[in-house]
């Protein structure tokens, strides 16, 4: 059987059984909407145990895996699917997961939450859920532990869309939901079509946007049936690298956003700056005034809007160390010892070695060609740059859950193939294995035993394999890495020979 339908049946098949454990309803990895009504979000509220939910989401993970390994296979020995193919199983997909429940986490009740709280002119930054009406209001009230006492910790944008999804809902915790999970698919398809205007004129650097994002079946799960906002500050993050050569001020309001949606997207405004670095100053001054003014434009009233807690628990949430990075191996040791001082030295330690990694990324990176036009270097080297910077916070930070990992998949779809698809591939899966079911309520005993004793006692040092072999990807010798760029160049004349050859060449085969 062919890679490329391999790809095909397995990430169908994942996204069924994703598609599967959502229609069922409330379990310990879809939370509970309320009673059924006639509009969505619909469920059949089958009341799966914990242990059938567990073993569900664990294939279809795994499922997802192969279908991306070996869709990338695929795409390099050029096994194209047909555009129209891939945008009708985009479409298609999105669509159905927005009718169901999110699964995988409780967040989603959480953002819905907080725009709740913002739409009746209260301040979601200095009052919690539960604080607020006293818990009673049907869409707040319905946050789950253990974030029922926590303000949000999200930027203005982030509460602006949430507080306009609320106002949508109307007081209708599925209605709510509904909208919430349109406006995340309407991101998934705005990622998938950016990444695809920007690999158009190359067929194989295309594909390969298919398979790590428009129909990566792990992405698909955990941003839009997920529901995570994640999707929406990688949507206007993307479009700001797309926009940021030519169009300042359309870069600047999308830059904009994406840092007040959710902070760490400024290290795409980094990135930006990267690109733009060998222009001549006059120029450069220009372009990034216009960018900035364009900006604060935005950010000014969205802060004066959202007022001065703005940041209040962001500060607060700093000391925080998630179970499966390798971060907790060390805090786990060294906290009886010393205590919480442990965990406001890690933050900056994290900090320092993250830069640290993406300075050795982007020197090995280098040079490298991208799936961009190659007339448009300033993009590829904004893209290389994004690539860098978020790879080495992410695999560095202490606090990191799957549904992160977004913010690098994206300029990953638009490089070319390295071993960093594969150790990337092995570190998004183990954290979405780490966090199967997904809540921290509903579980049996068994089961809590299990995905616990993965997530605290295997899941960290598969993480830590996993930023070894970045790092020792990041020393191989430099003609180690350019034997491997030949060999890519090679394969792409051959590629783009096999198309030039065909009767079709404006389409990848079927």
């Amino acid at each position: 059987m062919s890679s490329k339908w391999v790809f095909s049946g397995s990430g169908a098949l994942s996204v069924l059984l994703l598609a599967g454990v959502a229609l069922a309803g409330d379990s310990a990895a879809v939370p509970g909407l309320g009673g059924a009504t006639w509009h969505p979000t619909w469920d059949l509220d089958l009341g799966l145990n914990s242990g059938l939910v567990s073993g569900l989401l664990v294939l279809a993970a795994v499922l997802g895996a192969v279908a991306i390994g070996a869709g990338l296979l695929a795409v390099r020995s050029c096994q194209f699917l047909a555009p129209r193919s891939v945008l009708l199983a985009a479409v298609g997909v999105v669509t159905v997961f927005t009718f169901l429940p999110p699964l995988g986490s409780a967040d989603h009740l959480s953002y819905l939450a907080y725009g709740r709280i913002a739409a009746a002119g209260d301040d979601p930054y200095a009052e919690s859920p539960i604080e607020w009406r006293a818990g009673t209001d049907p869409v707040a009230g319905a946050v789950q532990p253990p974030w029922q006492d926590t303000p949000s910790v999200y930027g203005p944008v982030s509460t602006a869309a949430q507080a306009l999804v609320a106002w949508a809902g109307d007081g209708s915790l599925r209605l709510t939901v509904w909208f919430w999970q349109i406006l995340c698919g309407l991101a998934f398809l705005a990622v998938a079509l950016t990444l695809d205007r920007l690999t158009r004129g190359d067929a194989q650097a295309r594909a390969r946007t298919w398979v790590l994002w428009t129909l990566n079946p792990l992405m698909l799960g955990q941003l839009v049936l997920g529901g995570h906002l994640d999707v929406i500050s990688v949507a206007f993050a993307i479009g700001a690298l797309a926009f940021a050569a030519r169009r300042p001020a359309v870069a600047g309001l999308l830059i904009g956003a994406a840092v007040g949606s959710k902070i760490t997207f400024g290290l795409f405004a980094l990135a930006i700056l990267w690109g733009l670095r060998h222009r001549p100053l006059p120029q450069l001054a220009r372009h990034l005034g216009i960018m900035t003014l364009s900006g604060l434009a935005l950010l000014v009233p969205a802060h004066l809007w959202s007022g001065r807690h703005t940041y209040d628990r962001l500060e607060a949430a700093g000391g925080q160390v998630s179970l499966a990075t390798p971060w907790r191996l060390l805090t786990n040791e060294l906290d009886p010892v010393f205590g919480s001082v442990v965990r406001d030295v890690v933050g900056p330690v994290a900090m320092g070695l993250g830069a640290a990694l993406a300075v050795l990324l982007l020197r090995r990176l280098q040079g490298r060609p991208t799936g961009i036009a190659a007339r448009d270097t300033e993009t590829a080297s904004m893209v290389l740059a994004a690539f860098a910077l978020t790879t080495g916070w992410l695999l560095m930070t202490p606090y990191s859950l799957p549904w992160y990992d977004s913010m690098v998949w994206a300029p990953l779809a638009l490089l070319t193939p390295t071993l960093l698809d594969g150790a990337l591939l092995a570190r998004l899966f183990v954290l979405v294995l780490a966090y199967v079911p997904g809540r921290v309520v509903g579980m049996s005993v068994q089961v809590e035993e299990l995905t616990l004793g993965f997530r605290k006692s295997v899941a960290p040092w598969l993480e830590l394999a996993v930023i070894v072999t970045v790092l020792v990807w990041t020393c191989l010798r430099r003609k180690d890495f350019q034997a491997s760029t030949v060999l890519h160049d090679d394969e792409q004349r051959r590629s783009s020979a096999t198309v030039a050859n065909d009767s079709t060449p404006a389409r990848p085969t079927e």
